[in-house]
């Protein structure tokens, strides 16, 4: 693979499916914007959805490294997860969060985008439950939970979070964002009372 020529389809991929998205997104433009012709799109990824994929997938692998990194550090989870709160803007204003979440609409129905995604999501709750499965053992558990819980319970709502601030809705945002704050409020307190 021409790695100057991924490049350029997948970074064109990324600003026609933020301007765009998936389900209005051409192949044609995308080589147009990228300044290549149109049989490379095909040749290097296969079709529209394999470029997406490629660009989800790069994007999804990078970040995965940067929450491990982040949760591997040292400071108290509170501020590890004040962290991934923030790393969500950054996430929002980058175009990952739309990207994820218009390829996980698609996948609804499309069972091999449903598998790919599936696959990507695992790297993120992998991630937490191994923070979770730390922390469960540094506080003496979790209550009635165990780590596996609350890592998903965690994951769901950070997706579901990043749903409905797509949509835009200010009131929903500062909520959401609020009540996904609160979370580590709530680690706080466990960390005082230990």
């Amino acid at each position: 693979m021409s790695t100057e020529t991924v490049d350029r389809l997948t970074a064109a991929a990324r600003e026609c499916l933020l301007a765009e998205g998936y389900a209005n997104l051409s192949t044609r433009r995308v080589a147009d914007r990228a300044g290549v012709p149109l049989s490379q799109i095909h040749y290097h990824f296969g079709g529209k959805q394999g470029l997406v994929l490629a660009l989800l997938a790069a994007e999804n692998s990078r970040l995965v490294g940067r929450q491990e990194s982040m949760y591997a550090g040292d400071q108290p989870l509170s501020a590890r997860y004040d962290q991934a709160c923030d790393f969500l803007d950054d996430d929002l204003a980058s175009g990952y969060v739309r990207v994820l979440q218009e390829m996980i609409a698609a996948g609804w129905s499309d069972r091999a985008v449903a598998d790919q995604i599936g696959e990507l999501l695992r790297a993120w709750f992998d991630v937490l439950h191994s923070t979770l499965t730390e922390a469960e053992q540094e506080l003496g558990g979790l209550g009635p939970f165990t780590a596996e819980d609350v890592a998903l319970l965690v994951g769901a709502a950070f997706l579901g979070g990043e749903a409905v601030l797509l949509l835009g809705d200010p009131c929903w945002s500062t909520s959401v964002r609020r009540a996904l704050r609160r979370v580590g409020d709530l680690i706080r307190l466990g960390e005082q009372r230990r």
